[in-house]
């Protein structure tokens, strides 16, 4: 995908079937002041550069148990990150994506999305996490790239989803 249209597109298959449905969306990330936005927003070009690229699939069964994958490519090299899932888009700042999606509120880290993964010498990295539970409609907007896993204060870049989210 050319790097002004994946800067600006995040491309979305949502199918209801008897096994559940997938939301695919990807992007290239520009800085939050970029001539053409995107809803991949890096904050730090040092972490990861502006057109990097990344890819989030959701798929969640008849039940609502889900899976999500995150793939990411031309981020720094060699360097673990943390990611999870945020409840509000990305935004010019970036504790605009507020707190992380819980889904029981108020409880322990373990009911979290997490997607830490490691890059390789390329700059590739990717995460799955798999969870009994969907997401809530309306409380699940984005993923949030740290520094390192397990901090939550150094956020160096986000990415839009339109997740879907459970009916029941």
């Amino acid at each position: 995908m050319p790097a002004t249209l994946s800067a600006v597109t995040a491309a979305l298959l949502l199918g209801g079937t008897a096994s559940g449905y997938t939301v695919d969306a990807e992007g290239r990330f520009a800085p939050p002041a970029a001539f053409i936005p995107s809803a991949a927003v890096t904050y730090d070009q040092s972490y990861v550069p502006a057109a990097a690229s990344i890819r989030v699939r959701q798929h969640t069964g008849t039940g609502g148990a889900t899976r999500i994958d995150l793939r990411i490519t031309g981020a720094r090299p060699h360097h673990s990150f943390g990611a999870s899932v945020h409840q509000h888009p990305c935004g010019t700042l970036p504790a605009d994506a507020g707190p992380r999606y819980r889904n029981q509120p108020g409880t322990a880290d373990d009911n979290e999305v997490r997607l830490d993964f490691t890059t390789d010498a390329q700059g590739t990295g990717a995460a799955t996490d798999r969870h009994t539970w969907g997401l809530r409609r309306g409380e699940a907007a984005s993923v949030v790239i740290q520094d390192r896993p397990g901090d939550g204060t150094t956020r160096v870049a986000c990415f839009t989803v339109p997740f879907g989210w459970v009916t029941e």
